[in-house]
């Protein structure tokens, strides 16, 4: 394994401290799993964002065939 010398103030040495030992772990494993879960956050939040910007698309792609569909039913059907 790699080693990563990490620089803090005594605030979060201490945040860290206190959290690995109510979770049974070690800081280096408490520090590895928090940057895991914090890649995963990122990706999870580009995936949202990806979807809300093809859903955008899509529905003004919608509107367009709406505004298609809706100019045919006034195609000279009004008497039928």
């Amino acid at each position: 394994m790699k080693t990563i010398t990490l620089k803090t103030d005594d605030t979060f040495f201490n945040k860290v401290t206190n959290l690995s030992k109510h979770l049974h772990m070690s800081k280096s494993e408490l520090i590895r799993k928090s940057v895991i879960e914090y890649e995963n956050y990122i990706k999870k939040q580009a995936l949202k964002e990806q979807i809300k910007e093809s859903s955008m698309r899509v529905r003004v792609s919608n509107k367009a065939i709406i505004k298609d569909f809706d100019e045919t039913n006034s195609d000279g059907l009004t008497d039928v």
